[in-house]
C-alpha cells in the first residue's frame, strides 16, 4: 500500500475510522489515529516503521525514556544477550544489516541499546513515540468501531487498531518475601537498574535470584564486592557462553550472506541459526554421545540444546545430558559442598530457560563469595539491615533483586483492556492466557498482540517472531482496507481449536516438568499451565500462512458502515 492511500480511501465523515482529525472529548482534545502501538522494543519499532510506510496515522507509547524495550531497562552488571548478535537483529532492512556492525558474538547491553538507537535514528522512528508514558486503559467503542486509549498523562486517543508490542518480559516481579519495604540499605532491581554507575567495592552485597539475570550479575559483582551472598532457591543449568570478538573478515561474509541466513532462521524451529540435529540421543553409542556433549560444551552457547533432537521429549535422554552438566560443576567448583548445592535437580535440563555464563561457577571459588542454599536455610524475612534466614541474619549494604518478571501475560494484565460487551482481558484470561494464533482474542476486535503468550514467544527468536507478527498484522489491515471491512476478531471456535492444539503439543514436551515463568509458577495465584505454542516457529508460520491463504480462516469480519458526507 502506498503512503497516503489508506487516508485517500477514508469516508468524509469526521469520525470515520482512520480520519486524521482531533475532536473535543470532555475536557481533553481527542487525537484520532489509525493505530496505537504500545512498546518500543523490537516489535514496537518495526510496527511503527511498517505502518508508517503504509501511510497509516500512528502513535506509539513507551514507559521507558527511549527505545530499546527490555534493553532500555536491563542495565545491570553483566547484562548480555544469550543469542548470537547477528541473529538477534532485524532482517527487514538490508540497509541496516549492511550499515550496522556487531563487535561481539554475544552483545552486551550497551551495544544492544546502541543498536536500537541506530535503528530508531536511521529510520526516524522516535517521532512516532511518546516516551515516559504508560497506557492506562484501552476500551472498545462498539458503536464507532474503535478503541479509546488513555495514558497516565491524562491523554485520550481514538484508534481503529491497537497493537500490543509489549513483549513476553516487561513487568518486573518483586519476590514474595515479608519485610522488603523495611530494608534500609540500597535496594537494586535488575529489571530497573540505575542509569548511573553503581560501585560495589568493599560492600556487603546480596543477590536474590539465580536465573539467567542472577547468573550474569553474580559473575560480575563477585569480582568487585567486599562480600557477596547469593541467595539461591532453585539452581539453574548454565553452560559456557564462549563469547568472542567478531573479526572483520567473518562479518564481511555474514553481510554478504544475510538473505540466505535469514531465510534459514525463519524456516527453523527456533527462528534462529542455532544448529539443530535430527539425531536421537540413544541412536549413537555412549562414547559417541559423550564426545558430542564434550564438543558442544567446548563450542559454547546453546549448542548442547541442538545436539540431540529428543532432549525435550525423552526424559531418560534429558537426564543423561543433565548429569553431564552436573559433572562439569564438579570439575570447576573446588568446595564439594558448594558444588553439590549448585547442581540443579528435580526438573529436566532446558525445561527452565537455558542460561549461558562466562565465569559463574568459577566465581564460587572466590573467598568473598558465599552461596546460601534456601532449600536448606529458607529466607524468613527482609530486615532493616539485610536478610534473615532460619539460621540467622545476613547484614547487607546492598540487596539486588533478580527475581524475574510476570512473564507472557503480565504486560497486558497491567492495565485495563476492555473489549466487546465490557469484557476485560483479565476476565478472558482468568483461567490462563488464550487467543487465536497468539495474535488476537475473541471479543477484542482490532486488538493485536506481537509475541503473544499463545505463540512461540519465549521459545524462539523474539526478533523473527516480532517481524512475522507485524507483517501479518499489516497484511490484515491492508486486506480490511481493500475490502471495506471495519473490524476483525477470532471466532470462539477458532480460539478454542487453537488452544486445544497448544495444549496437545504441550503434553509432548518436558517444559511442563519445571516450575517456571513459562507456566506461571513464579507469580502467586497465577493460573498454572504451559500456554506457549511448542510446535516450533516454522510450524507456527505455516499455520498462520494457511489461515491467511484460506481467506483468513478462523476470523470474523464486520463491514464498515456507510459513510455520510457532512
Amino acid at each position: 500500500m502506498k503512503p497516503g492511500l489508506f487516508h485517500e480511501r477514508q469516508a468524509l465523515r469526521p469520525d470515520a475510522p482512520g480520519a486524521d482529525v482531533n475532536r473535543k472529548g470532555g475536557d481533553s482534545c481527542v487525537k484520532r489515529l489509525d493505530v496505537v502501538v504500545v512498546g518500543a522494543g523490537f516489535g514496537g519499532l518495526y510496527a511503527a516503521y511498517r505502518f508508517r510506510e503504509m501511510g497509516l496515522r500512528i502513535q506509539g507509547f513507551e514507559a521507558g525514556g527511549d527505545v530499546g524495550g527490555v534493553w532500555y531497562w536491563n542495565r545491570y552488571p553483566g547484562a548480555r544477550v544469550d543469542l548470537p548478535s547477528i541473529d538477534y537483529s532485524y532482517s527487514f532492512s538490508p540497509e541496516i544489516e549492511q550499515e550496522w556492525t556487531w563487535s561481539e558474538q554475544f552483545a552486551a547491553q550497551p551495544e544492544l541499546l546502541a543498536y536500537f538507537n541506530f535503528v530508531a535514528t536511521r529510520l526516524d522512528l522516535r517521532k512516532h513515540f511518546q516516551f515516559n508514558t504508560r497506557v492506562t486503559s484501552a476500551v472498545w467503542d462498539e458503536a464507532r468501531a474503535l478503541w479509546t486509549v488513555r495514558t497516565d498523562r491524562g491523554e485520550l486517543l481514538e484508534a481503529t487498531y491497537c497493537v500490543m508490542a509489549t513483549g513476553p518480559l516487561s513487568i518486573p516481579k518483586d519476590p514474595d518475601i515479608p519485610g522488603l519495604d523495611r530494608y534500609e540499605g540500597r535496594l537494586l532491581r535488575a529489571a530497573k537498574w540505575p542509569h548511573e554507575p553503581v560501585s560495589f567495592a568493599g560492600k556487603r552485597v546480596g543477590v536474590i535470584g539465580t536465573g539467567s539475570t542472577g547468573i550474569q550479575i553474580v559473575q560480575e559483582v563477585g569480582k568487585q564486592a567486599g562480600e557477596l551472598y547469593v541467595f539461591q532457591r532453585t539452581p539453574s543449568f548454565t553452560m559456557p557462553m564462549r563469547n568472542a570478538p567478531l573479526e572483520s573478515d567473518y562479518l564481511a561474509e555474514v553481510k554478504r550472506n544475510y538473505p540466505a541466513m535469514r531465510e534459514i532462521a525463519r524456516s527453523s524451529a527456533v527462528g534462529g541459526l542455532r544448529p539443530q540435529s535430527t539425531r536421537a540421543f540413544f541412536s549413537v553409542t555412549p562414547a559417541q554421545r559423550q564426545q558430542l556433549l564434550e564438543d558442544a560444551w567446548k563450542n559454547g552457547g546453546l549448542a548442547m540444546l541442538g545436539t540431540f533432537a529428543d532432549l525435550m521429549s525423552n526424559e531418560e535422554a534429558n537426564e543423561h545430558v543433565a548429569e553431564f552438566v552436573r559433572s562439569k560443576i564438579d570439575e570447576v567448583v573446588k568446595d564439594p559442598v558448594t558444588a553439590e548445592r549448585l547442581k540443579p535437580r528435580g526438573y529436566p535440563i532446558f525445561a527452565r530457560r537455558p542460561c549461558l555464563d562466562s565465569s559463574y561457577y568459577e566465581t564460587y571459588n572466590q573467598p568473598n563469595v558465599h552461596l546460601v542454599d534456601l532449600f536448606a536455610d529458607p529466607i524468613v524475612e527482609i530486615t532493616e539491615k539485610g536478610v534473615r534466614t532460619q539460621s540467622g541474619e545476613v547484614e547487607l549494604d546492598m540487596l539486588i533483586l533478580a527475581t524475574g518478571y510476570d512473564g507472557l501475560t503480565g504486560a497486558l494484565l497491567a492495565f485495563d483492556v476492555v473489549g466487546r460487551d465490557g469484557r476485560t482481558v483479565n476476565d478472558h484470561w482468568k483461567q490462563g492466557a488464550r487467543s487465536y494464533l497468539g495474535l488476537m482474542m475473541d471479543g477484542f476486535p482490532n486488538l493485536f498482540m506481537t509475541t503473544g503468550p499463545n505463540g512461540p514467544a519465549a521459545l524462539a527468536n523474539i526478533v523473527r517472531i516480532s517481524e512475522h507478527d507485524v507483517d501479518l498484522i499489516a497484511g490484515v489491515i491492508t486486506h480490511m482496507d481493500k475490502q471495506g471491512l471495519a473490524t476483525i476478531e477470532p471466532t470462539p471456535e477458532a480460539e478454542k481449536e487453537w488452544m486445544d492444539l497448544v495444549y496437545t503439543l504441550s503434553q509432548r514436551t518436558l517444559l511442563t516438568k519445571a516450575k517456571t515463568w513459562y507456566v506461571g509458577a513464579n507469580v502467586k495465584d497465577k493460573p498454572q499451565g504451559l500456554t506457549l505454542f511448542t510446535g516450533g516457529f516454522h510450524k507456527y508460520r505455516e499455520l498462520c500462512a494457511a489461515a491467511v491463504k484460506d481467506g483468513y480462516r478462523g476470523f470474523a469480519f464486520q463491514r464498515k458502515k456507510q459513510a455520510v458526507a457532512v
